[in-house]
């Protein structure tokens, strides 16, 4: 067999993932508090990014500074200082005056939970001992205000008798909010019957003995064993309900998110909606004016001329993987929101099902696009402040042939569990015949499933007597 050697021209497609398709990528999943973080690690690196403020100038502001550079050419420095020398109180009060008071000087913040009880501590009357142990202690509850220490790792770490733990902790326990300091659930309730000073009778042995039957809605388990009717259980189950089981839930933490950025805001137009990208978080980039008149300055093959042109070249695919995201998060939005138009209209009940491939064919990308487009984005909206996932929602054919999303089933769901006699609650099977009448083809075990994930209890836990 002989062999030969030949040369051959052949064109084939593969997927190449180079450092700016993967860049580009990254860019487009991140939400804009992030991008603004990522855009911020990026001037520190590259010294040809440059921010570009004047955007955010109007053409007023620019010809007023423009004006106030030439009258600072014109300015008599002598007579300034000898003006200045006799009005000094006058000029403080008009630098004040210029700069104005921010907006974050009227914005409160509330205490934590820890602080609260600690203000309380201090003002008490105890001794340093107990101020030690019970500074100690408040620095152990959990955000739920639970203690999450026991009592005698606090009395051998601080080297004290336990009894003056227990001491200091009944000091804490009678602090503000009720409850707090409780070491579960029992004692917690019991510390919030003490404080109001709720005296119905057996409301405190169902509380240590009979919790797990009243979660379980055991009503006769527990009437037989406290030898009172079913209508007094189901009385002193809802005094049990105003209490409550998280005392330090209502105080801020140092983890907390208090507010969301959105990406993007649908604003109503006449009778459409329009999508409005936030650019007001993420700098805009430019090239440094410096760096550039210098790279056209230097010989091509020095090294300063190599290092600026691939800082120049990473810096235009920043630029531009920053903006093919905002077209490509714009677009899908904007699709979004012409599928979506009558939940926008009228409210949850109208939310259409959707899948990511219908956009995907909408907007003309990969499917695998819009899902890293939507990734941690939100979009504020007439109805209020939505994460992108929330309008791709599943959906039930219908007997007509349409289709209704799960959103909209779980709305319908929770409005007939609203109206239900509570003496005669509804069956999941009857919610299911219900919405059958109405053209929806749901199962039985479909509608336990959506009513455990809105939090309602089943219909023999819902029951009055």
């Amino acid at each position: 067999m002989q062999m030969n050697f030949s040369l051959k021209l052949s064109q084939t497609q593969k997927l190449v993932m180079t450092p700016e398709l993967r860049q580009a990528i990254t860019i487009l999943q991140l939400s804009t508090l992030e991008l603004d973080q990522y855009i911020e690690n990026q001037l520190l690196e590259n010294p040809l990014l440059d921010v570009n403020e004047d955007i955010f100038k109007n053409d007023d502001t620019a010809e007023a500074e423009k004006v106030e550079e030439k009258e600072d050419d014109n300015i008599d420095w002598d007579e300034y200082f000898q003006d200045e020398a006799n009005s000094t109180p006058i000029r403080v009060q008009r630098e004040r005056k210029e700069e104005g008071v921010g907006y974050e000087n009227f914005v409160s913040s509330t205490p934590s939970l820890q602080e609260h009880l600690m203000m309380q501590l201090h003002i008490s009357s105890v001794s340093k001992t107990a101020l030690k142990i019970g500074e100690f202690l408040i620095g152990n509850l959990d955000k739920n205000g639970y203690l999450a220490i026991t009592i005698k790792e606090v009395a051998r770490l601080l080297k004290v008798g336990e009894n003056e733990v227990e001491e200091a902790l009944k000091i804490i326990q009678s602090f503000d909010p009720p409850g707090v300091g409780a070491r579960n659930l029992t004692e917690c309730l019991l510390i919030q019957i003490e404080q109001k000073g709720i005296n119905t009778p057996k409301i405190k042995d169902l509380v240590k003995n009979h919790l797990i039957d009243l979660a379980e809605a055991r009503f006769p388990r527990i009437a037989e064993a406290l030898n009172i009717s079913l209508t007094e259980v189901q009385n002193l189950k809802d005094i049990l309900v105003t209490l409550d089981p998280k005392p330090g839930r209502n105080f801020t933490s140092a983890n907390d998110v208090h507010y969301i950025i959105p990406d993007a805001v649908i604003e109503k137009v006449g009778s459409e909606y329009l999508v409005i990208m936030n650019d007001t978080v993420s700098p805009r980039l430019s090239i440094n004016a410096y760096y550039r008149s210098l790279l056209t300055s230097e010989d091509k093959e020095s090294n300063i001329a190599k290092f600026l042109s691939n800082r120049l070249d990473s810096a235009l695919w920043l630029i531009k993987s920053i903006e093919q995201r905002r077209i490509t998060l714009h677009k899908v939005i904007q699709s979004i929101a012409d599928v979506q138009k009558d939940f926008l209209d009228n409210g949850l009940m109208y939310l259409k099902p959707l899948t990511m491939k219908q956009i995907a064919d909408m907007v003309g990308v990969h499917e695998s696009t819009v899902s890293r487009a939507i990734s941690g984005k939100y979009v504020q909206t007439p109805r209020g402040v939505f994460e992108l996932k929330f309008f791709f929602q599943s959906g039930l054919d219908n007997v007509n042939g349409t289709t209704t999303s799960s959103e909209s089933i779980k709305k319908m769901m929770q409005e007939m569990i609203e109206e239900e006699d509570p003496y005669n609650p509804l069956s999941d099977q009857k919610i299911a015949d219900i919405l059958k009448e109405k053209g929806i083809t749901i199962s039985r075990r479909t509608v336990s499933k959506y009513r455990e994930e809105i939090g309602i209890l089943s219909s023999t836990k819902r029951k009055r007597y």
